[in-house]
């Protein structure tokens, strides 16, 4: 048996975010929260997936997320990192916690 669909397929829209989209779907969120991601595109009236509108806010909406160039310091800790370990993409399990 497989999950239930996410969403309606033939009533989603794809490609582009609009800046109006954007402004809903941040605007709900900063008014009700992230609890659940398939509800969020119907209460915000997008005609989005819940994917969507989940991917859209953590990559891209999210006021805590860095935009821009890296700080000297930040690159300082990546060069370190890549000489100790190289192009390794699991170097959390190289980490002493």
């Amino acid at each position: 048996m497989g999950r239930i669909p996410c969403c309606e397929k033939e009533n989603v829209k794809r490609g582009q975010w609009t800046p109006e989209e954007d402004n809903k779907l941040a605007s709900y969120i900063a008014q009700h929260g992230t609890r659940n991601w398939r509800l969020i595109p119907k209460n915000a009236g997008l005609q989005r997936c819940g994917k969507s509108c989940r991917l859209r806010w953590t990559n891209y909406l999210r006021p805590d997320l860095k935009h821009g160039q890296f700080s000297e310091a930040e690159e300082h800790i990546i060069v370190k990192f890549h000489s100790v370990l190289g192009n390794r993409y699991d170097f959390f399990s190289y980490m002493v916690y």
